[in-house]
């Protein structure tokens, strides 16, 4: 009976790491962007802090900003059940 849980919990493990492995990996918005004339907007949102971005933005005549996408996000539709 053991012998036979081991190889249950071991093929199903072997499923878990083929599937895990061919999932595309999701999209990550930053929340912050270099924008600038050479760049333009949103310009480069790859940055998780200020520093980062300010760090990027020196000396190449960008500033930073908030990212729009990051900041207003996807819009949800939610669908209200009432109970009367």
């Amino acid at each position: 009976m053991r012998n036979a849980m081991v190889a249950i919990l071991a093929l199903s493990a072997a499923t878990v790491a083929t599937v895990a492995g061919s999932v595309p990996a999701a999209a990550y918005d930053y929340p912050y962007c270099a924008q600038g004339r050479s760049v333009g907007i949103p310009g480069e949102c790859s940055y998780s802090t200020y520093a980062q971005c300010m760090a990027s933005a020196s000396g190449r005549g960008l500033y930073c900003n908030i990212n729009p996408r990051a900041a207003l996000g996807q819009q949800r539709r939610m669908r209200v059940y009432r109970d009367y």
